[in-house]
């Protein structure tokens, strides 16, 4: 197998581990979903232990990784990012207990019109007529996704467009740590922090792993989201961001067909319309950030 991959190239190679990432996320969501609507497992025990087991999994990498990472002058900030990625996870798996997986995924897609605005007031970076054109584009299709008009709406539909802010949120605080953090400072933090954080949260509803199916699907949960998480270093890692957008977005076709085979969410015509319009506007987004990124170096 990694004889095929590398035998690929790296821009083929990093399509493989984007769209490997997108299925293995697609499958971790619809376990978060059974796990929440079918064995009545709370959204913060499973977020507990998915990403506890995850971090287990990773141990080998962080032992590797970890000591020298752990220098830092910028403590805080390391604190700030991973309070805004647990409120991100947390809202995501509570989304995922009350709406459709279809409906979820669509609109975490906003993340990136959320970095924007973010990066206008909080960085201070240049907003152009064009880059509001495009937030107010994707903004529109979330619209069209949560359909506030319609009896189906539910106020448990926002949960996944606050994880969207918090997830974008804290790629806004790594963002400001990437001018004197290394990427391995960043991501041992993050591995490590997640999980006490998390632990907090779930206190009171008990941590306990239960033996039988509940407590395999949790496992599986875990293993299945620190395998997508290295595909997804992966990816980043052979291939620019601009060019692994349009692989990434191939994580929504995953997500709807699961929700279609496991738990018949079939979505509306709308939906598609809406993801067109966010899909389109963070690409073009993306576009923009890695042009400007190039004329500056």
């Amino acid at each position: 197998m990694t004889r095929i991959i590398a035998s690929l190239g790296p821009a083929a190679a990093g399509a493989f581990f984007m769209i490997s990432a997108g299925a293995l996320f697609a499958v971790v969501n619809s376990l978060l979903q059974y796990g929440a609507m079918v064995h009545g497992l709370s959204s913060a025990k499973l977020t507990f232990w998915q990403y506890l087991i995850a971090f287990l999994f990773s141990l080998p990498w962080l032992w590797a990784n970890g000591l020298g990472a752990l220098r830092t002058k910028s403590f805080g900030f390391h604190l700030l990012r991973v309070v805004f990625a647990v409120g991100g996870v947390q809202l995501w798996a509570a989304g995922l207990a009350h709406v459709p997986i279809w409906q979820a995924i669509a609109l975490i897609m906003l993340s990136p019109m959320f970095v924007t605005l973010g990066a206008t007031y909080f960085l201070s970076e240049e907003a152009t007529l064009s880059r509001w054109a495009a937030v107010a584009t994707g903004f529109a299709g979330g619209m069209l996704i949560l359909a506030p008009w319609s009896d189906a709406f539910t106020p448990y539909a926002l949960l996944p467009v606050g994880a969207a802010a918090l997830w974008a949120s804290s790629s806004l605080v790594a963002k400001k740590l990437t001018n004197t953090e290394s990427p391995e400072s960043l991501t041992v933090y993050l591995l490590l922090l997640l999980t006490p954080f998390n632990a907090v949260i779930a206190w009171e509803g008990g941590l306990t792993l239960d033996v039988g199916p509940s407590g395999l699907l949790l496992i599986c949960t875990g293993l299945l989201t620190a395998l997508a998480n290295y595909a997804l270093v992966r990816a980043y890692s052979l291939a620019d961001a601009a060019y692994l957008q349009p692989f990434d977005n191939v994580k929504l076709l995953f997500n709807v067909t699961l929700g279609v085979a496991v738990f018949g969410f079939y979505p509306p015509g709308s939906l598609w319309i809406g993801a067109a319009l966010i899909i389109g506007a963070s690409s073009w987004l993306l576009s923009q950030e890695s042009g400007g990124q190039r004329r500056a170096a």
